[in-house]
């Protein structure tokens, strides 16, 4: 229950109990009633009034009225494509449904009338009758036939203008044709039946010094064919002895000497004649081999001697390369002492030679062939070369002719060649205190090991052999005699100690 009141001053009535107001909340009969907040509207200044401000006379929207609504659609649908209304339309007839029935027979095509002839009665009998037209015939008498005047000249020209025209035609071509025989009568000077070359060779010139050395090499220079199953191999050979020794390389008859069957060995004097070989003895540590032929009336090589030559002396290659008998080429020696350390596939070859190096052109086929110096005495065996190419660029090496003739003779009288050995393997070394042989390993109870030479030792000279490498070891080694002591130096732990070694056989 409540009790109503009065505000002092009024008639009303308050109650005495809170009452709602219009949104419905609670509030206490007796809290005041606030007078609305005025609006508050900022002062707008004139630039931003010309800016954002209603057009003049415009009240509402900023745009036109004709242009927020439009009577009709922007996008109107156009016709559709027959084809597409052919294959997607309501057939023919329907109305409210695009399904064909797939029963119906399509409707026959509409004929079309043929057009009205009006030349055509249709209701016309058929006849036989002559032909509407008729050709009329005319005869004419035959044309006689025309004159070469006037076909030339349609008969406007005389007769004797004509015979005048064809004296000056006449005319015109003998002066044309003298005229072409004076300007070209200047080249009958270019040839003449009265000169007659003149050759020399009735005094005698003498022949050259590599003419000479060619003429008295070449017949002791043979040719060797080395033929194992279907294979075949060429190289040189020269004659030694007139008994029919001859030397070439190892490497040119081992496919023969190893072959399981062997093979066949054909040696072609410089005259053509032809002469089996039987293999005497060989040496691969030197790549030497000596042969055997059945023939009468050989030419010996004259052999020289190792000492005599010298850098920079003329000299001649004479052999096969590439097949190619009784060649010859010319250089000089490019230098002497030089290790080479020789092997090839299809050879047993394994050695190292003392080579004398020279610039004339060395190919395949030249090896066992003759090194000759500018007296006709022989050097040296041909034996290898040096090229990336394959073919000779001035790197052509051969085996002394001392080496040459040691092992030959040997061969010759034993079959076999024996070789001193000190029993140690090396390796190249070079650094900025030596450079020399290393030694890698020492055979038990090898003459190196029984003179106290170990691992890591530098042997930097055998007897008067200065050694620099490992492959100028083994040669040094190899001009020693076996059993004969021999001085070795080498550098062990940064000394110079010297021991003797008595090489033995290998």
């Amino acid at each position: 229950m409540t009790a109503d009141y009065k505000t002092p001053g009024s008639d009303a009535t308050v109650p005495d109990g809170p009452v709602a107001d219009e949104s419905g909340t609670l509030r206490p009969a007796d809290a005041p009633r606030l007078d609305p907040r005025p609006v508050y509207r900022p002062r707008i200044d004139a630039a931003s009034s010309r800016a954002f401000g209603r057009p003049g006379g415009v009240t509402g929207s900023f745009a036109p009225s004709d242009t927020r609504r439009e009577s009709e659609p922007s996008m109107k649908v156009g016709a559709p494509d027959p084809v597409l209304a052919e294959a997607f339309g309501r057939p023919d007839g329907e109305v409210d449904t695009i399904q064909r029935d797939p029963h119906r027979k399509a409707a026959a095509p509409a004929i079309e009338a043929p057009p009205a002839d009006p030349w055509r009665d249709p209701a016309a009998g058929v006849e036989l009758g002559s032909p509407a037209l008729h050709a009329t015939e005319h005869s004419r008498p035959p044309a006689p036939a025309l004159s070469a005047r006037e076909v030339l000249f349609g008969g406007k020209v005389a007769p004797k203008a004509l015979a005048a025209l064809g004296g000056i035609a006449l005319a015109i071509g003998l002066v044309g044709g003298l005229l072409a025989a004076v300007i070209t009568a200047d080249r009958s000077s270019l040839t003449s039946d009265s000169v007659t070359l003149v050759q020399g060779g009735d005094e005698d010139l003498g022949q050259s010094p590599v003419a000479q050395v060619a003429d008295a090499v070449l017949p002791s220079v043979v040719s060797i064919q080395v033929a194992v199953g279907d294979q075949g191999s060429t190289g040189s050979g020269v004659v030694i002895d007139g008994a029919g020794y001859i030397v070439t390389n190892n490497h040119v008859i081992s496919a023969a000497a190893t072959a399981p069957d062997g093979g066949k060995i054909q040696v072609i004097f410089s005259d053509g004649t032809k002469a089996d070989a039987q293999i005497v003895g060989r040496d691969i540590k030197t790549d030497l081999a000596v042969l055997k032929v059945s023939a009468d009336n050989l030419t010996v090589a004259e052999l020289g001697r190792s000492g005599d030559v010298q850098v920079g002396e003329d000299v001649v290659a004479v052999g096969s390369p590439l097949g190619l008998s009784k060649t010859v080429t010319r250089g000089i020696v490019s230098a002497l002492h030089r290790p080479m350390r020789l092997s090839g596939e299809g050879s047993d070859t394994n050695a190292v030679i003392d080579a004398v190096q020279t610039d004339a052109a060395i190919n395949h086929g030249n090896s066992g062939g003759a090194l000759v110096d500018d007296t006709g005495r022989v050097i040296g065996i041909n034996t290898a070369m040096l090229s990336e190419s394959g073919g000779s660029v001035g790197l052509g090496f051969a085996i002394p002719i001392d080496d040459v003739t040691t092992v030959a003779q040997t061969l010759i009288r034993d079959g076999q060649m024996h070789h001193p050995d000190i029993g140690v393997n090396a390796r190249t070394v070079v650094n900025d205190n030596t450079s020399g042989a290393q030694v890698a390993n020492v055979r038990s109870d090898s003459p190196a090991a029984r003179a106290g030479i170990v691992e890591n030792d530098v042997i930097v000279k055998v007897g008067d052999r200065t050694v620099t490498s490992a492959d100028e070891l083994v040669v040094a080694v190899n001009l020693q005699k076996i059993g004969e002591p021999v001085r070795v130096q080498l550098i062990r732990e940064g000394r110079l100690v010297d021991v003797d070694v008595t090489p033995a056989s290998d």
